[in-house]
């Protein structure tokens, strides 16, 4: 099985301005690298058929994603409305500033095989490709934000996979995310 890096993802998990909230001390080759001579800890399916999660045991800096929301930091919650590329219309997005996460336990790149990703306009010469990675402290998948699910939902022209809303993941993601929320610096 062969992995490789999408630009959507080098983009997200590899930019330009290095920021502490990407990928630490790896190159995007290095990463890609990593994932095809190092077997996974485990393989979670995802929430699609053409979808999986490989876990990992993270081997860089990088910092967890998201942190549980307490009274102690609650006001540091910040919000805007952002769009993850040119294309697509910006949503509402919530995350914590001036808060330092313990570095991830786990890396789980997020997998696409390559029929998805053609039918997403996203041709890769490999067998998988990463569309995305969650930096975490358990090795399991953390839900998807409400966002997300609707986006795919609305189909690949909205940037989404074309996977239709499941309302009981749409609830847990609610759960999930009503009670955490991502950072920044």
């Amino acid at each position: 099985m062969s992995i490789a890096l999408t630009p959507f993802a080098r983009a997200r998990l590899f930019p330009r301005d290095r920021r502490v909230t990407a990928i630490q001390d790896c190159t995007a080759e290095g990463f890609i690298e990593h994932l095809n001579t190092h077997a996974p800890v485990q393989v979670l399916d995802g929430y699609a058929p053409f979808c999986k999660l490989h876990v990992h045991r993270n081997w860089t800096s990088t910092r967890c994603s998201v942190l549980p929301i307490s009274a102690d930091n609650r006001h540091l919650l910040r919000s805007a409305y952002e769009a993850r590329t040119k294309e697509e219309l910006p949503v509402l997005v919530r995350w914590f500033e001036g808060i330092e996460p313990p570095v991830a336990n786990y890396l789980l790149p997020i997998l696409y095989n390559r029929e998805q990703l053609a039918l997403e306009d996203t041709p890769i010469e490999a067998d998988w490709g990463v569309v995305g990675c969650l930096y975490t402290m358990e090795p399991a998948e953390l839900p998807m934000v409400p966002i997300t699910l609707l986006r795919n939902a609305l189909g690949i022209a909205e940037g989404g996979s074309g996977v239709a809303l499941d309302r009981a993941a749409y609830r847990r993601s609610v759960a999930f995310w009503d009670a955490h929320a991502n950072w920044r610096p």
